[in-house]
């Protein structure tokens, strides 16, 4: 099973929490100072779950494809 991840930019922080547990997946843009998804990583979906998890401003969207 693989997943479909996004991240409400409105909703981001920036805290880069997601960057530090899943950066495979996860990367900071400087530019917009917010967190973007590097890829759509499939069979990592440990990783991902928890940095949703522990995103403070609860915006990553994990979809289940």
């Amino acid at each position: 099973m693989s997943n479909k991840v996004t991240i409400d930019t409105d909703e981001c922080i920036g805290c880069q929490t997601c960057v530090e547990l899943c950066p495979d997946v996860f990367s900071f843009d400087t530019d917009t100072e917010k967190a973007e998804v590097r890829s759509e990583a499939t069979g990592n979906e440990e990783c991902i779950e928890d940095a949703a998890d522990a995103c403070p401003a609860s915006c990553i969207i994990v979809e289940k494809e």
